[in-house]
């Protein structure tokens, strides 16, 4: 059987993007409250994380947050800044050790005062580093994005609006378009993420909640992009 870091170079698969969807479902079906998914989720973000590395997959862009999220309960929400500003807090170190960068697209001028430094501090303890480009979307919303791009490009006074002038003001300006986007949790659905970025993506929807992604379900995903036949609209 063909090594999946292989695949992965064989491929040219350099960016992957996932929604992180189904950790309130894997709560309830275990009778747990929605507290105890987004703490599972975190879990799994990390061996994901370590997968890619392992793959030789060098990006890695997580929907964590969307601008819509923010209508959901408010003890919700409010624990959701909490675990984001804690994971980022504790885990710091390690994901600096192991040359990850860390960069949070979205609306960041939302967030409290003391999420945005903690938030910014991460961003330039690891920007140097050379290991996985780990891009976290929070308060991201993909229409947004491109409404800040255009409105950005019209301030400018550019004439001459091009595909490429576009993507130089998205939030990903700097990294690759991903090949592959994953949805967990089985939702037919893109959610308003990566509008732009993701034309030209296979897609792969996975019945598993996120809380239980893993490795193995990385590698699965990974091997039936191996089986598409990417066209790029030829």
């Amino acid at each position: 059987m063909e090594d999946i870091k292989d695949i992965v170079t064989k491929n040219e698969l350099k960016h992957i993007a996932i929604i992180m969807d189904g950790n309130r479902r894997w709560a309830k079906s275990k009778h747990l409250p929605s507290a105890a998914g987004h703490k599972k989720g975190v879990e799994a973000l990390k061996k994901t994380l370590k997968a890619c590395h392992e793959f030789g997959v060098k990006y890695l862009t997580v929907y964590a947050f969307s601008t819509e999220n923010w209508n959901r309960n408010p003890e919700e929400v409010s624990f959701l800044m909490d675990l984001l500003a804690h994971t980022i807090e504790n885990e710091l170190d390690e994901l600096h050790e192991n040359q990850v960068v860390i960069k949070f697209i979205g609306d960041t001028t939302k967030l409290s005062d003391k999420l945005q430094k903690i938030l910014n501090n991460a961003e330039t303890v690891t920007k140097n580093n050379t290991g996985v480009n780990l891009q976290i979307a929070f308060n991201y919303g993909s229409r947004a994005e491109i409404v800040k791009a255009v409105k950005e490009i019209a301030e400018s006074g550019e004439k001459e609006i091009t595909e490429e002038l576009v993507s130089k003001h998205l939030y990903t300006s700097n990294i690759p378009d991903p090949d592959l986007l994953i949805r967990t949790g089985g939702e037919m659905r893109i959610s308003n993420y990566l509008l732009w970025q993701i034309a030209y993506s296979e897609i792969i929807v996975t019945e598993t909640f996120w809380p239980e992604f893993d490795k193995d379900v990385l590698a699965d995903c990974i091997k039936e992009f191996n089986n598409r036949n990417r066209r790029w609209g030829k």
